[in-house]
């Protein structure tokens, strides 16, 4: 399998075309550094052959602000994954495609070969080459002081890691001596893996190429434990928190924290251009106010926000449209494609013997399953426009059977009770719960990130359900990182989160999130981390029917093909359903986006999805703009 870039031809072309009517080749952003010598010219910023946006879209014109309104100062996160620049990314159809890589080609699965961009760029105009990749891979992803647990999991394949060669100045290969068919799909995934890095700038920060005295001071001076804790807070590529780290992305960051208003610049070394030939992105800032998430919608209400999605629910939809009489903004109703908008997560790990014990028999998931009426959630939430049933694919993906998200998913409180009951867990207090088998009441505190009000909503839906089968249901709300750290230290017995991301998988997309490959599961963490980990932290599997999964995660990793894929998707479906590892709640629930009047280029109707599609990633805002240039920048 080889993908391309654009031709050379056709790039030359592009640059040499006209700009449309009332705009230059330059982005006058730039016009006075280049006009004083301290940028070269838009034709020498770009590779020799830049990756040309031709889908018919609407030509732009420069300039402008996007504001937007993030919840934290770690939400400038968003510049990598809005920005969506990747070494090969999904396209409007879900198909990978090369987009910093001029080019790659696969063989047997297993041997890799990427092609760069000649005259590629970091942000700072230093060249983008396969010293980049060499550095991460043997300086970073190799050493025992930056990555104690050796590379990351999707790395190896069957504990082995890949021959890393890099073939020239602008070629690099990795050959597995297996297939590997996560390595692309981790490479264009919304946190997606980075398996390069600025070496150029991260080699001052390195114990073996930077001066020794020099690190010292800097750690000294960061209040570092040493030059390897240093170097990894330098070092991240996804976070966005260093304002000196070069990047790929079209924008980069121009601020630090602390702060209430992050401001993302422009890159003047960005690696695309419109169909005029001129660099995108059209946009020439981010601007990212930090706002306190019960406010975002009032906010957005205002006006405040040019392109808002994040921090609105479908419940804010009838009070943005109202909005929309008053601002210059209208809203956009865009399809989600989790495998249930919410989904409750049992922690399988829960460090309470008793409590883990319950919670691994399959009759305690089923029975909380069926005492939930999902048929009135999506009629109070979502206004009976979601698609009832568990957490698994919908009708949209080609793996799809409606027995999935039927299981265990209709409301039978007289067969939930039957299963409580034959548990042994018949016996009740004085208020009514019914009894742990150590006699604590069985009341399960439900804990949530507390940053979106329809989780409190659902929750106080399912209290009462729950209550009639003789279980007392208590939310908790915490802030995000407190309720990570309590369900990875097995502190929390049962969380709400959002369903699985991927909802429309096809057979060769991985299946991770069916097994426990990954700390981030919260119904099975202690797993996940041990498998990320190599076995270096977390707990081995030892539950029957997840051992499986990951016999059969391990069997899709290493299928020769489609078929093989398929059949292996169907038993993980099928095992989930049948066990209840997580519980759905309503699927396809539809995304509140509110678009400034004066944007272009963002359409009406769309996917909106973390994995894939990084939510505005695959619909490249680089190509967004305002029809009024500068929209009000102070």
């Amino acid at each position: 399998m080889t993908a391309r870039g654009v031709p050379g031809l056709l790039a030359l072309a592009l640059l040499l075309a006209p700009a449309p009517p009332g705009a230059s080749g330059e982005a006058p952003y730039w016009r006075d550094a280049v006009a004083g010598g301290a940028l070269p010219p838009m034709a020498e910023r770009l590779p020799a052959e830049p990756l040309a946006v031709d889908d018919g879209r609407e030509l732009g014109d420069y300039g402008g602000d996007w504001n937007m309104l993030i919840r934290r100062a770690k939400d400038t996160r968003l510049l990598a994954v809005f920005g969506y620049a990747r070494l090969v990314g999904y396209d409007a159809d879900l198909r990978l495609a090369p987009d910093i890589l001029e080019s790659f080609e696969v063989e047997d699965g297993r041997r890799f070969t990427f092609r760069l961009r000649e005259g590629h760029r970091w942000s700072d105009g230093h060249p983008f080459t396969a010293e980049d990749f060499r550095y991460w891979w043997e300086d970073v992803a190799n050493h025992p002081d930056l990555s104690p647990s050796g590379p990351p999991a999707v790395m190896l394949v069957d504990g082995r890691p890949p021959v890393f060669e890099a073939v020239d100045e602008t070629a690099v290969r990795y050959t597995w001596p297996a297939p590997n068919p996560e390595f692309l799909p981790a490479l264009a995934g919304a946190a997606p893996l980075f398996p390069y890095r600025p070496a150029h700038y991260m080699k001052d920060y390195h114990i073996d190429h930077g001066d020794p005295g020099r690190i010292a001071r800097l750690v000294e001076e960061a209040e570092k434990a040493d030059w390897a804790a240093l170097h990894n807070a330098r070092d991240n590529m996804y976070k966005f928190d260093n304002a000196a780290l070069p990047t790929l992305q079209p924008w980069t960051i121009a601020n630090e924290a602390p702060a209430r208003r992050f401001i993302g610049e422009r890159n003047p070394y960005y690696h695309k251009v419109d169909a005029a030939g001129r660099q995108l992105p059209y946009i020439d800032r981010v601007v990212m106010n930090v706002v306190d998430s019960k406010l975002i919608p009032l906010k957005t209400w205002a006006g405040e926000a040019d392109l808002q999605a994040r921090g609105l629910a479908f419940g804010d939809y009838t009070f943005l449209k109202e909005g929309e009489r008053h601002n210059d903004f209208s809203v956009f109703l865009w399809r989600t494609a989790r495998g249930s908008q919410l989904a409750l997560y049992p922690n399988l790990n829960v460090a309470d013997p008793v409590w883990r014990g319950v919670l691994r028999d399959r009759r305690f998931r089923r029975a909380l399953s069926l005492a939930i009426d999902r048929r009135e959630i999506n009629q109070v939430i979502y206004y009976g426009l979601g698609v009832e049933g568990q957490n698994t694919v919908l009708p949209a993906s080609p793996l799809y059977d409606p027995s999935y998200r039927e299981a265990f998913a209709a409301f039978d409180l007289d067969e939930a009770n039957r299963l409580l009951d034959d548990m042994g867990l018949a016996g009740r207090d004085g208020r009514g719960p019914r009894l742990l088998p150590d006699g604590r009441p069985l009341e399960i505190v439900v804990e949530t990130a507390g940053e979106n009000p329809e989780e409190t909503d659902v929750l106080e839906l399912i209290h009462d359900s729950w209550l009639a089968a003789g279980v007392k249901l208590f939310p908790k709300p915490l802030q995000r990182e407190v309720l990570r750290n309590r369900i990875f230290a097995g502190e929390t017995v049962m969380a709400i989160w959002f369903g699985s991301e991927n909802g429309v998988p096809g057979a060769d997309m991985s299946p991770w999130e069916l097994a426990p490959t990954s700390q981030q599961l919260y119904q099975w963490p202690r797993w996940g981390q041990h498998h990320e980990t190599g076995g270096a932290a977390g707990e081995p599997v030892d539950m029957e029917g997840p051992a499986r999964l990951m016999e059969l995660y391990a069997r899709w990793r290493a299928a020769a093909g489609s078929g093989e894929r398929r059949a292996v998707w169907k038993e993980m479906l099928e095992i989930n359903a049948r066990e209840v590892y997580s519980i759905g709640l309503v699927a396809g629930a539809l995304q509140p986006v509110a678009v400034s009047n004066r944007l272009r280029n963002v359409p009406a109707d769309a996917l909106y999805n973390w994995e894939p599609g990084a939510l505005f990633g695959v619909h490249r805002p680089e190509t967004f703009f305002f029809v009024d240039g500068d929209n009000g920048r102070p």
